[in-house]
């Protein structure tokens, strides 16, 4: 399966994006926003399986502004992808994003409904998103920026910082709770803060890390990455299902 490279017209240019068919052709449309590394392989490997389970999946370049599509593999990557993650313009990434689903939602392809799937930078950014705007699910891994949108801690990035509620939509959380970015105790404040609210599922894993779904990362955690997507796949079926 293969993707079809589709521009997202912003107000400051097209954002560079790519397109992802289910077999029928047409499904309930699916914004996949990257992690830190950009549109990696693993993030295009997400973007198949979501396709696979009948979703028309859009996948944005959230660092286009940058010049950068992904951050290639190797032993300086982690540290290149921190150093472009400081230079984001996290308000852009919202509105970039925000053009994104509307026009995925737009889309003669896309029947019954648009979702958001976001992967650590992704997850965070993917909560901001829903809150101005009105999707019909949200699954978010391991949000990086939510204790900062959330207010739970001093935010050392420019984000608007909303109520828990202020995503209405229903919402999946997956955290490790042996998080060494998102530490224990702050996973519990996120945790604290979603939890009660209706909509919210919330799913943490004891022995994992951060970005443990990601197979191309040293924190991975196969059991963890099995069982989460297992989750996945299951609550979407329930919230945004196919045919």
């Amino acid at each position: 399966m293969t993707s079809t490279p589709v521009p997202v017209s912003t107000p400051d240019g097209d954002m560079p994006a790519h397109l992802w068919l289910p077999e029928a052709g047409r499904g309930p449309g699916i914004l996949l926003l990257q992690e830190i590394f950009g549109v990696s392989r693993y993030i295009e490997q997400r973007a198949r399986d979501l396709a696979g389970l009948g979703y028309v999946v859009l996948v944005p370049e959230l660092f286009w502004r940058l010049g950068v599509s992904r951050v290639e593999e190797g032993p300086e990557a982690l540290e290149e992808a921190l150093a472009l993650l400081q230079q984001a313009d996290w308000q852009a990434a919202v509105r970039d994003s925000l053009d994104a689903l509307e026009q995925l939602g737009a889309r003669s392809e896309v029947v019954g409904g648009v979702g958001i799937v976001g992967f650590c930078f992704g997850g965070g950014l993917g909560f901001s998103v829903a809150a101005e705007s009105s999707p019909d699910v949200l699954v978010s891994y391991y949000g990086s920026a939510l204790p900062d949108i959330l207010g739970l801690v001093e935010p050392d990035a420019p984000v608007t910082v909303v109520e828990p509620g202020a995503v209405t939509a229903p919402s999946l959380h997956h955290f490790g709770l042996a998080d060494r970015f998102l530490t224990p105790p702050v996973v519990e404040q996120v945790r604290d803060a979603l939890e009660p609210l209706e909509q919210v599922t919330f799913h943490g894993y004891e022995t994992a890390d951060h970005a443990f779904d990601n197979p191309d990362f040293f924190l991975h955690d196969a059991e963890a990455s099995r069982l989460s997507w297992e989750r996945t796949t299951a609550w979407l079926a329930q919230h945004l299902p196919v045919g």
